[in-house]
């Protein structure tokens, strides 16, 4: 693919993306305005924001873009083209650690969640040069309610281009609103157990507690109680932590890993770690999947079945077959999920024995025992 003044190679790594393009309209669009804004001084400093797979990072390489994304899939998918490409990117920012400006230019792919948006564009108030230039692009099927909104509210200026090819690119000034002060840094309720579950503006069901996981949670409890002392618990795809935290507070001897591709959301399961249960024992990785080379006896997971635009099961099942790796003998996976995705015949290719422990008309909960092998392991 030809994007800016180089020909690229981009792939989408791994499983349930093999017909799809790793860039898009809006991908283009956004390198076309920033050759048009760009001036006839030395280069300037970029950054880009959530780049999926390299289309941006890549295409501008040489002016050494500095590029964050809340997900470790961009970062390991930048990776991979980068390498394929024949291109050095030493590293791929994310929210924990955010760049320092001051940058001329902000590149973003613009994000369907419209808190996560106005997060964004306040950050990017605090790290634009006084003349600095936001471009923000999206299909225009994916751009968020409110998104022409938050622009106007937090922007010194608005400016929406033509659609073209089914995207818009926005143009956008440095306003006055940043991070310091905002409301909406940190949603959440209050759990069952007293304690408080907050979460930045990526985080899925940040402002209540989903259905699904409501559901789980009596299972959750019983199934923790049952396990040995310092028993090793993964939350998979924590999101806030609920999961995790209400284990951890049932059974403070356990040890609690947190793991999930957003680094907005590991965040958010750290801070409410730190707030609700400090002492106990918790460890974070911002990971795609299960952390490898580690075993759990036990393992709970609401899987996501979205990713970015596209929707499917193939995040659940990459997640099904690392869990039923990474068990121990005597471990169990606990998984909820819509009845209609239909998991309980897959979850059978992957575990020994997989049985029903609660069910509605919307949701279902699963417990899964691992395969044996020789020796008595899974």
């Amino acid at each position: 693919m030809k994007l800016a003044d180089r020909e690229l190679s981009l792939t989408r790594p791994g499983k349930g993306h093999k017909d799809l393009r790793a860039w898009d309209a809006a991908d283009e669009l956004l390198l076309e305005a920033y050759a048009n804004h760009r001036g006839d001084g030395p280069a300037p400093r970029v950054a880009i924001v959530d780049d999926a797979f390299g289309a941006l990072t890549l295409g501008l390489a040489d002016c050494q873009p500095v590029s964050l994304a809340d997900s470790a899939l961009s970062r390991e998918a930048i990776a991979h083209n980068a390498h394929a490409n024949g291109l050095d990117v030493s590293r791929v920012d994310d929210w924990r650690a955010p760049p320092q400006g001051p940058f001329d230019q902000i590149l973003v792919k613009l994000p369907r969640q419209v808190d996560y948006l106005e997060y964004i564009l306040r950050w990017a108030n605090e790290v634009l040069a006084p003349d600095g230039l936001v471009l923000g692009a999206a299909m225009i099927k994916h751009m968020p309610a409110g998104c022409a909104d938050r622009f106007t509210r937090l922007m010194g200026s608005n400016e929406p281009q033509p659609a073209r090819r089914k995207a818009r690119v926005v143009l956008a000034r440095p306003g006055e609103p940043r991070l310091d002060g905002w409301t909406g840094l940190w949603r959440g309720y209050r759990t069952a157990d007293g304690w408080d579950a907050e979460g930045m503006p990526a985080v899925f069901a940040r402002e209540r507690l989903d259905i699904g996981t409501q559901m789980f949670l009596p299972v959750v409890r019983e199934q923790v109680q049952a396990l040995p002392t310092g028993a090793r618990v993964l939350d998979l795809g924590c999101g806030n932590g609920v999961l995790g935290l209400s284990a951890l507070n049932l059974r403070p001897d356990l040890a609690v890993t947190f793991c999930d591709v957003s680094s907005q959301a590991i965040a958010s399961a750290c801070h409410n770690h730190d707030r609700a249960l400090p002492g106990t024992t918790a460890r974070f990785h911002q990971v795609d999947g299960v952390p490898q080379g580690e075993r759990f006896d036990l393992i709970l997971c609401n899987p996501p079945f979205h990713e970015g635009g596209t929707v499917g099961d193939h995040i659940a099942l990459r997640l099904f077959r690392q869990s039923a790796r990474a068990l121990t003998g005597e471990g169990r996976l606990l998984v909820v999920g819509n009845r209609h995705l239909g998991y309980h015949v897959k979850l059978k290719r992957q575990f020994r024995q997989v049985r029903q422990r609660a069910a509605d008309p919307k949701f279902v909960v699963f417990e899964c025992a691992p395969r044996q092998t020789e020796g008595g392991r899974s």
